[in-house]
């Protein structure tokens, strides 16, 4: 099935039903006075959150999307029926928002979890409410308000625990199909990876994580170019960031310091929040170096940068290093789920930590 993680919807809640004007009319009941009912209100539009669903290609088939309206109050002060309330099913980690006003409504981050999307219309008024000791005979009623009309943004963010960034062709896609599960596409060219993938991680019995890759990130993306920019919002809900570095590039003109500063620069023109996450430094392709060509390297690109941060040499064809570096990762996400859970910031600690949600 094809990826697709924006879409636009037209959703309309249901109309209130209007008021009835109606008499009391039976035998030997004279001027049985008013005796209208109600109108039902309308019907609301939620989304909600489903598992099941991976994708927002179902969108660009059903567009529109609207509730049942309440039925018209009836004679013998009978009210009528409330609207079917709607229900659209959207992937976990769907983001909401009112296309034409710009309004952020919510997001959906678990199954199960429902977003109000469109109110109802509120129903009508029959005219055996507007009876009084001075007006014994009404004939005025009150139509039903029309329900909400929106046209909705969705924007499907995954949820993962670990980000991959880096160039095209640094080693992205053969990494995540090392360590985990996942199986993208992988050749010797850029922009083999056309949309993002998730791989579950496995670190031990009971212990896993979920690592996502988007598309290469170049000089630009901010702006438009090429195709991470399109997907680099996959990576704000992450708790960590594996800068993958290619450390043996086809042509040795290319520094490897600057390519780390490229991709830097277009975090911090597409959100800071995003810039100032946690990175790790990958150094790939060590299994192409030998080892003095690789310290020699590593020592270089750290100084250069004035890293601080961790730094990791791997092989992603080989696999070499790459279980160090997921058992450290395992080990960060735990302490950062124990800081989480401490009393006193969340005012739960002792609820079990699903590994799947982070």
């Amino acid at each position: 099935m094809k990826f697709v993680d924006e879409a636009t919807i037209r959703v309309e809640a249901g109309n209130g039903g209007s008021g009835c004007v109606s008499f009391r009319r039976e035998k030997y009941i004279p001027r049985g006075g008013p005796d209208g009912g109600d109108g039902g209100d309308g019907g609301d539009v939620y989304l909600q959150a489903d598992s099941g669903l991976n994708t927002l290609v179902d969108f660009r088939h059903q567009r529109r999307f609207r509730a049942v309206s309440g039925r018209p109050g009836m004679g013998r002060n009978r009210t009528g029926h409330r609207g079917v309330d709607l229900i659209v099913q959207v992937p976990v980690g769907t983001r909401v928002a009112d296309q034409e006003t710009e309004e952020q409504i919510g997001e959906l981050l678990q199954h199960g979890q429902r977003l109000l999307v469109a109110q109802g219309g509120y129903h009508g008024i029959g005219n055996s409410r507007f009876k009084s000791s001075t007006n014994r005979a009404p004939r005025q009623s009150t139509p039903g308000t029309p329900g909400e009309n929106r046209l909705l943004r969705l924007e499907l963010v995954l949820l993962a625990d670990v980000g991959l960034l880096g160039l095209p062709n640094a080693g992205k896609s053969s990494l995540i199909s090392k360590v985990s599960s996942a199986r993208p596409k992988i050749a010797d060219y850029p922009f083999t990876t056309l949309y993002p993938n998730l791989g579950v991680v496995q670190a031990g019995e009971n212990r896993s994580f979920v690592i996502a890759d988007i598309p290469g990130v170049i000089e630009g993306a901010a702006e438009g170019a090429g195709l991470g920019v399109r997907f680099l919002k996959h990576l704000e809900r992450t708790r960590l960031l594996l800068h993958l570095v290619d450390l043996a590039p086809l042509d040795e003109s290319v520094d490897p310091a600057h390519e780390v500063r490229r991709i830097l620069a277009e975090l911090e023109k597409f959100s800071d929040e995003l810039a100032s996450k946690e990175r790790w430094l990958v150094l790939n392709k060590k299994d192409l170096l030998t080892d003095d060509q690789l310290e020699s390297r590593k020592r270089s690109l750290i100084e250069s940068l004035g890293w601080e941060g961790k730094v990791y040499a791997v092989s992603a064809l080989t696999g070499e290093g790459t279980r160090g570096l997921v058992y450290d990762l395992m080990e960060y996400l735990e302490q950062l789920h124990s800081r989480d859970r401490a009393p006193g910031k969340t005012g739960v600690d002792d609820e079990p930590w699903d590994p799947m949600k982070g």
